[in-house]
């Protein structure tokens, strides 16, 4: 077995999912796409719409391959005008456990 010396292995880096809130409720997925594709490769992308009406809830998720990345995104983009909205992008929190509706016992 040879060992080379100097030699470091780099871990793959994660994917890092950004939050983008305050969007105009026209946004669409390819929209959203099209904003943040300039800042570099991008993963999942999300718009959050209404189940029963299908129109955006006005907030979605961006996933960057690059932590890099995702950070320049974050500067160039967050507090931006879109449509006449300041958008808001952060990295996005893991999501919450939350208990269990309960619609009333029968």
């Amino acid at each position: 077995m040879m060992i080379m010396v100097g030699e470091s292995r780099k871990e793959p880096e994660m994917a890092v999912r950004l939050y983008v809130g305050n969007l105009p409720y026209s946004i669409t997925q390819s929209r959203l796409q099209e904003i943040f594709s300039p800042f570099g490769a991008l993963g999942e992308v999300t718009v959050i719409s209404d189940k029963f009406s299908g129109r955006s809830k006005g907030f979605g998720f961006v996933e960057f391959e690059n932590a890099e990345e995702a950070k320049v995104a974050i500067e160039k983009l967050n507090g931006t005008d879109m449509d006449g909205r300041n958008i808001i992008v952060n990295e996005a929190r893991p999501k919450e456990e939350r208990p269990a509706r309960s619609f009333g016992g029968r």
